[in-house]
């Protein structure tokens, strides 16, 4: 799982909460982290991969919200196998890890391997916290006509710029002036802590304001298209609403037990004596919320698809074919062409088949039908009725 205890952990004189959950079954929560960093690999690639008999429309390029829910879910898949190889090596290896403890040890390796290692989850998941940060800044400046083929190189360069800058900074004030010296004071480790968990917190409190705007935005759209707002709108409406609800519901199972568990190791840390049985229920809790981060920390990878897409089904089309396959199109901007699992639109004969002729119109149906486009059923079944979609 993804926590900055994981680096802490390489300073030999790491702290007392952290040698509690570290020292607490750790083959145990190694095999948990392999086996739910496993489950979700596999999954996230077979939600991602062509199906059989999966119904194609062609679209000349993606846009670049679904260039972003790909790399939210390659960052994903980097960091659950970063997550595997970590606890694979301290299964087979204890001897290895064990060197890590020796403040004074010859070795460099296994420092290297732990350090190196932890950097690789952290930067990974953290990419993951701002690309998903900025497929809500995408979701939002589409409805308002403001996303642009540049916005696509935007999010790159912040993105990947902020998660290297915040990682080597945090890793830097950590283990300043050495491995050897760092968790001497707070003042190594509060940064380090800070810089992991900004990217998750602003997740947390931005995204669903943004997407709450999204939402709003999409309602005005509606009405002001043919000046009415009908029942199929009005449904479409609930189910973009639905869709982003999803999103955060997801991020929140997977992580609010992070923010739970580092409050009460920070607590523990605080204490005189983090042994006192006074403080027995704070240590089981504690423990408790570290085995349920080994578990829900890599799901987020499989979860985050079905949120993107729902079930797309067990039937791989393994064969390479010359065809376009699109992605779920969710933003006007775009960013080349790739192919993609189909999504299935969320509404059904929501609109006649007039083709509505006037550009600003045909702007705002583009607008919607990319919001509105997802994964719902097996069968991938696509629905053509609306005028969205005829100008496809």
């Amino acid at each position: 799982m993804a926590s900055p205890r994981l680096e802490t952990y390489c300073c030999p004189n790491r702290d007392a909460a952290t040698q509690l959950v570290m020292d607490f079954q750790p083959e145990v929560f190694c095999g948990v982290c392999i086996g739910s960093a496993s489950v979700s690999l596999v999954l996230t690639i077979l939600q991602l991969l062509p199906k059989k008999g999966q119904s194609l429309r062609k679209m000349p390029k993606a846009s670049s919200s679904s260039t972003i829910l790909l790399l939210i879910s390659i960052c994903d898949i980097l960091g659950g196998l970063g997550m595997i190889f970590r606890s694979s090596v301290w299964l087979g290896f204890p001897g290895f890890v064990a060197n890590i403890s020796v403040v004074n040890g010859t070795d460099v390796w296994p420092s290297a391997f732990c350090v190196g290692s932890a950097m690789w989850i952290q930067l990974l998941y953290s990419a993951g916290f701002w690309w998903l940060f900025c497929y809500a800044v995408d979701s939002y400046l589409v409805v308002r006509r403001s996303a642009g083929l540049s916005t696509i190189v935007l999010y790159h360069m912040m993105t990947w710029g902020l998660a290297v800058m915040l990682c080597v900074e945090g890793i830097a004030l950590l283990y300043y002036p050495s491995l050897s010296s760092c968790e001497n004071g707070l003042e190594h480790a509060i940064p380090h802590y800070i810089t992991t968990y900004a990217p998750l917190l602003l997740v947390l409190v931005v995204n669903p304001i943004l997407f709450r705007r999204t939402v709003s935005a999409v309602a005005s759209l509606l009405k002001g298209r043919q000046g009415i707002y009908t029942e199929n709108e009005r449904r479409l409406g609930t189910e973009i609403q639905i869709r982003y609800f999803k999103i955060m519901l997801v991020f929140v199972i997977c992580w609010s037990s992070n923010i739970i568990n580092e409050s009460l190791l920070f607590y523990l840390e605080m204490q005189p004596d983090i042994n006192e049985l006074l403080l027995k229920n704070i240590r089981s809790a504690a423990l408790i919320t570290w085995i349920i981060m080994g578990v829900l920390n890599p799901m987020q990878g499989f979860l985050f698809t079905l949120a993107f897409y729902g079930w797309t089904g067990w039937r791989v089309d393994l064969k390479w074919r010359k065809r376009e396959v699109p992605w779920e199109s969710m933003s006007s901007s775009t960013a080349g062409e790739n192919a993609y699992p189909s999504p299935v639109n969320y509404q059904s004969n929501i609109h006649d088949s007039k083709k509505i002729s006037t550009t600003d119109s045909q702007q705002t149906d583009e607008a919607i039908s990319m919001l509105s486009e997802s994964n719902t059923s097996g069968d991938d079944r696509l629905t053509r009725s609306s005028p969205i979609y005829q100008g496809w």
